[in-house]
């Protein structure tokens, strides 16, 4: 499993986002940082109705924000 976790600084439930994907096996993160690694504009984009961060995607498909992560991965653990 792949899984893009687009955040920003000072944000907790990003750093809880990392958590998670760390402790799933068989699968690789990658964290981008608004402003370093994408633009308030690019982030609309890929996620036209995010209103909260972190964002995230599963193998290429959104899944939205942290708690969608959670709930997708929550048998995962």
């Amino acid at each position: 499993m792949k899984i893009e976790i687009f955040g920003k600084e000072q944000c907790p439930f990003c750093v809880q986002a990392i958590t998670l994907a760390e402790q799933l096996e068989e699968s690789t993160y990658t964290y981008k940082k608004l402003g370093n690694d994408f633009t308030r504009e690019e982030l609309f984009e890929q996620f036209p109705t995010a209103r909260t961060f972190p964002q995230i995607k599963i193998n290429g498909e959104v899944v939205g924000s942290f708690a969608n992560f959670k709930e997708f991965i929550k048998d995962k653990i």
